[in-house]
């Protein structure tokens, strides 16, 4: 048996749940573990809509995380799929991680994911997230309390924004991984196809620019994606519900536009690793977010 075979014998890999209320931290963990930003973040709940995979690299494991939108009481239609989304990934995941928010605990969402990871027999973590914000008593009567309700692997309390404790929480779920031969080539962070990432920055900045009822009732589509040596071009659409969302999104003048065109851009341009072109447009298809053929069209 030669060294190659003899580490491949040690290696482990496996997929990595994030689940999770909205808002707790699972997206920015993500982008800080990757190092890189795939995942789309606000501090508006509900941003992520989809599961967004990456991949991180260790001399002797491979973990493919899972990003899924927050569990909660669902009543709207997107909502209610992005909730079957997060849950039926359970069934597809190696390990769970379940975050929670300690300075703003969302107890009827906990305890829905309480109840599914009840239901199941994969190891389960919990990260309890944003210690940056709350003072050290308030960690310990929360890891006392969380120890109680479920039977955790480990408890890992930690800053995703600062990256605190996120080594201590790596080394907590490398010793969790199955062993078994790595999923992806060593060079790659994600699965997901370029043109997603990028509709998913121009609805991120959506959902940083804008207020109200605006981010929940757009989706993006990217339209044309054409790379060259120097240079990539994108035409993407912002689909709105109404009128009134249509004018708000362009501003005075277009201003509103042309904000969250460049900055999607800088965030495009930092992915790809080259100059873009990015031309946005606004259609409104009303009530998309009710209608399930539009929810499968714009991919939910």
């Amino acid at each position: 048996m030669n060294n190659t075979e003899k580490n491949l014998k040690k290696f482990k890999s496996g997929f990595v749940l994030f689940a999770g209320a909205p808002n707790v931290g699972k997206s920015t963990l993500l982008n800080k573990i990757l190092g890189e930003k795939i995942s789309i973040t606000s501090k508006k709940a509900q941003t992520t809509r989809n599961k967004i995979l990456g991949v991180v690299h260790r001399p002797f494991a491979q973990f493919v995380f899972l990003d899924t939108p927050g569990v909660h009481k669902a009543k709207e239609t997107l909502n209610v799929r992005m909730v079957e989304l997060a849950v039926s990934s359970i069934g597809d995941s190696d390990l769970i991680i379940f975050i929670i928010d300690l300075k703003n605990p969302e107890p009827e969402s906990e305890q829905i994911i309480l109840e599914k990871l009840k239901a199941q027999t994969k190891p389960v973590i919990l990260a309890m997230n944003k210690t940056d914000m709350v003072k050290n008593h308030e960690i310990l009567g929360a890891i006392d309390k969380w120890k109680n309700l479920y039977s955790f692997q480990s408890i890992v309390p930690v800053s995703a924004k600062h990256g605190d404790q996120i080594d201590i929480l790596l080394n907590e779920m490398e010793q969790l991984l199955p062993f078994g031969p790595p999923y992806f080539p060593g060079d790659a962070i994600t699965d997901m196809p370029e043109k997603f990432i990028a509709a998913e920055m121009i609805r991120e900045k959506i959902f940083r620019l804008t207020g109200q009822e605006i981010p929940y009732s757009t989706a993006v589509t990217i339209d044309s994606f054409s790379e060259s040596a120097k240079l990539i071009k994108i035409h993407a659409t912002v689909h709105v519900e109404r009128d009134s969302q249509k004018g708000i999104i362009i501003g005075k003048d277009g201003a509103k536009l042309r904000q969250i065109g460049e900055a999607s851009r800088k965030d495009i341009e930092k992915l790809v690793g080259t100059k873009v072109f990015l031309k946005l447009f606004i259609r409104v298809q009303k009530n998309w977010s009710k209608d399930t053929k539009a929810l499968r069209k714009f991919g939910y």
